[in-house]
């Protein structure tokens, strides 16, 4: 007989809690829900009041049938699942499916996992909430309404297997709407004046506050300054004081944790949820800036301990957002005393940004003392402007500094202090630069900066962002890239001596690390989802749709009847989706007419991507059109003629090597040399236009010497086993399935029995739904698609697939 039987949603988090109850508690995992929607459109019953049919999880059969034997043997079953609407939708859903006797189940909630918290919730048990319950099933429903009814509108009207939802959909369309303000900016340059002077073998920085939009406003500025004298003409000092940023929530934790560690969104919250789990720092997915007080008193007194008294400042912050839930904590260590958290060196280095921000909340202010020198020039009115800043107390600053987004500027830090100086006091001139600036666009979104619009536009929520942010990528609607910057030319006047010279200096611009970058697919079905969809796509609506799932959770509003009134405007349009003409929404366009053959050039969408076509289908003289892909960074709707040009001048034939012609092309992986119908992808640093003959012998020659290392043995009498070394080790093929090596056999010793065996004890991998999976080996690297086209070719539709170069006429 089991005393108490406590029920969480993962092992890991089951482990921990274990090592803190006695033996009369058993701690189990339910693996996440364990009851969810059915796959098919039988789910959601529309007309009685949309009432949910749930179903037990095929993977999930197993866990319910144990969990279900340990509860009936249970005096007291401990729901145990997070203290948010999903880990409130998993308990209610756990009652249900275990058939839970109301009188032996406690619903216990902590933040934390440490002993204290676990205890605590033991203590005060309480029910299920079940206005948490129907805000989770309200969110769980609606999103299932709207992906199952206008996505397959999306497949009629644009292609199969397309998908939207309400945030996603919202999402790319802020990806869409940036890409869009970058490509239509007009960079606008302007001078900006600086000067260095000489203090006593120091360097002192000006600039002119104004600038000039011409070059030659900008002369006639130097013209003036020649022989002029400069003189220091005010001082001004004044304290400054700056504040910490309060403690993470989870979106600014991804915003942090991708501009000081690189992490992406996704990267984030599974290293937290590590680090929750094992007990080391509060709840990860939270949009309160709260700190309990046992958390401000440890904080104050590992503040104490390091540095001293005159470093503690308590503070309490206040969330902005209205339906933040106070009651719930900023990230936060569960000890802070603690520094070293584990030995994974990416959960150390989460853990450790997770410390020093929630320590530097507690710190008193850093004390700064700003000067301004402002510089009198004797031949003109303006005034030049140097500033300087000295630290006085570090306070805060002493542990942490946070970082800024491209918009914002760099990280926030301290400038530095100004050399000697007085009033009156004559300066040295060594140089005066006229340097031209170009303005810039606002920059494209990262993962954790769109994360951060998201948040401010009150659209999803702390459990969303990640699975939105993953989503809207798998679904190939938005790539992230880094892209190579332009050459540009600029400008410089230098006034030296009391003689002006010019110079034309280049630098690279537009460069993009890890940026989002949206696919001509997310263009055009955002614009079709702006033009007939325009309440699902709506940043107003999406945020008053959060709003109310706020208010259900609070008990405020009948989440049938929100759904109610959502569902009837919505459904109204899709049935007038019928009416609306395929050819309109293509994204297709005419590029313009080839001046060599004179036939119309178009840029479509295919199965594999954007493509341009030359020409058209004749069957009476059997000519056909030539297809080319588009290649990275281009857009149907932004194409010119001479781009699409440029397109079919590939494949191109670079060379000869061992009497075989080499092939430079682009696929739909990218851009690759073929060579005796095998393809070796090109790296980012080649072209397909330039890359010579020389780089591609190269090219091949270290493909084939990979592919050799790679070999540790084969069998002629069965060409269709191999061992070979793979990314993570040694493994053997055995026709399409891989199969482990167990330890402790050398793999160059196997025989092919012993090969046949281990892959008959090898069971087959089974994909979504249940179906055999095609194996790949594990260092198996995806090959361009050379000859494939990229809309295969019926007997109504036409092809998408680069052929050869067309013939002249």
């Amino acid at each position: 007989m089991i005393k108490n039987l406590v029920i969480v949603e993962s092992p890991a988090k089951a482990k921990t809690i274990e090592g803190y109850l006695g033996k009369d508690f058993v701690v189990k995992s339910s693996f996440g829900h364990v009851r969810d929607l059915p796959k098919d459109n039988n789910a959601i019953d529309i007309k009685n009041k949309f009432k949910p049919t749930y179903v037990i999880s095929s993977d999930k059969k197993d866990v319910v049938s144990q969990l279900k034997k340990l509860a009936k043997e249970a005096e007291t079953v401990w729901l145990a699942s997070d203290d948010d609407r999903e880990g409130e939708a998993i308990s209610w859903h756990l009652t249900e499916a275990l058939n839970l006797n109301e009188a032996k189940t406690r619903r216990i909630v902590f933040r934390e996992i440490t002993k204290n918290a676990i205890l605590n919730a033991i203590s005060s048990p309480r029910g299920i909430d079940m206005d948490l319950v129907n805000a989770q099933q309200a969110r769980r429903v609606l999103d299932r309404l709207v992906g199952f009814e206008l996505s397959p509108v999306l497949w009629k009207k644009i292609k199969t297997g397309l998908s939207a939802g309400r945030v996603q959909s919202v999402a790319v369309r802020l990806v869409v709407e940036r890409e869009r303000e970058i490509e239509k900016f007009n960079a606008e340059p302007t001078f900006r004046i600086t000067a260095q002077f000489d203090v006593q073998g120091k360097t002192l920085d000006a600039e002119l506050p104004t600038k000039f939009k011409t070059e030659e406003e900008a002369q006639a500025f130097l013209q003036r300054c020649i022989g002029a004298s400069y003189t220091i003409g005010n001082l001004e000092t004044k304290p400054l004081k700056r504040s910490p940023a309060p403690p993470f929530t989870t979106s600014t934790l991804q915003q942090e944790a991708s501009r000081k560690l690189y992490f992406s969104v996704a990267q984030t919250m599974t290293v937290a949820q590590r680090l929750y789990e094992a007990g080391k720092i509060s709840y990860m997915r939270t949009d309160s800036l709260n700190l309990s007080d046992e958390a401000i008193q440890g904080a104050s007194n590992a503040i104490r301990n390091s540095f001293g008294e005159k470093f503690v400042k308590t503070r309490r912050f206040k969330t902005k957002s209205s339906g933040a839930q106070e009651a719930h904590e900023a990230i936060r260590p569960t000890d802070f005393s603690q520094l070293n958290a584990s030995s994974d060196r990416n959960e150390q280095r989460l853990y450790e940004l997770i410390w020093k921000r929630a320590i530097a909340s507690q710190m008193a202010d850093a004390e700064i003392e700003k000067t301004t020198a402002t510089i009198d020039i004797s031949t003109l009115p303006d005034k030049l402007v140097a500033t300087g800043e000295v630290i006085k107390f570090e306070g805060f600053l002493k542990v942490y500094i946070e970082s800024k987004d491209d918009e914002e500027g760099g990280d926030e830090d301290v400038k530095g202090m100004l050399p000697p100086l007085s009033i009156g006091q004559a300066l040295g001139l060594r140089q005066m630069q006229a340097t031209q600036r170009y303005s810039r666009p606002a920059p494209r979104y990262t993962e954790a900066s769109l994360v951060k619009k998201l948040e401010e536009m009150g659209i999803g929520r702390p459990s969303t962002y990640a699975p939105t942010i993953s989503t809207v990528q798998k679904r190939g609607y938005v790539e992230k890239d880094s892209r190579e910057g332009k050459e540009r030319k600029f400008n410089v006047l230098t006034l030296k001596n009391d003689q002006i010279s010019a110079q034309t200096k280049t630098e690279i611009t537009g460069a993009e690390k890890n940026k989002l970058f949206p696919t001509d697919m997310a263009m055009v079905v955002n614009d079709f989802l702006v033009e007939h969809f325009p309440n699902v796509i709506d940043y107003s609506f999406t945020a008053r749709v959060e709003a109310e799932f706020d208010e259900i959770a609070q008990g405020q509003q009948e989440w049938e009847q929100m759904l109610e009134k959502f569902y009837e405007k919505f459904h109204a349009r899709i049935e007038n989706s019928e009416n609306i003409n395929r050819a309109d929404v293509s994204g297709a366009r005419e590029v313009g007419i080839d001046p060599v053959s004179g036939q119309k050039i178009l840029a479509k969408l295919g199965r594999f991507g954007p493509y341009v076509q030359l020409g058209e289908e004749n069957p009476d003289t059997g000519e056909k059109p030539v297809y080319a892909s588009l290649r990275k960074g281009q857009f149907i709707e932004s194409l010119t003629l001479d781009d699409a040009l440029d397109l079919f001048k590939l494949p191109r034939i670079v060379g000869v090597f061992e009497e075989k012609e080499m092939k430079a092309a682009i696929g739909r992986f990218g851009p690759y040399i073929s060579h005796a119908s095998k393809f070796y992808s090109l790296p980012k640093t080649m072209d397909p236009m330039t890359v010579t003959a020389e780089e591609s012998i190269a090219l091949i020659e270290a493909k084939r010497k990979a592919d050799a290392e790679k070999l540790i043995k084969s069998f002629p009498e069965n060409p269709e086993v191999q061992v070979l070394n793979g990314r993570y080790g040694p493994y053997i093929v055995v026709g399409k399935k891989n199969v482990k090596i167990p330890k402790g056999k050398e793999p160059a010793d196997l025989t092919l029995q012993e090969c046949l065996d281990l892959a008959e004890q090898t069971p087959e991998k089974k994909g979504r739904g249940g179906f055999k999976k095609k194996a790949e080996p594990a260092t198996a690297e995806k090959k361009p698609a050379a000859k494939k086209p990229a809309a295969k070719k019926a007997a109504t539709k036409k092809p998408a697939a680069k052929k050869a170069t067309p013939k002249k006429p």
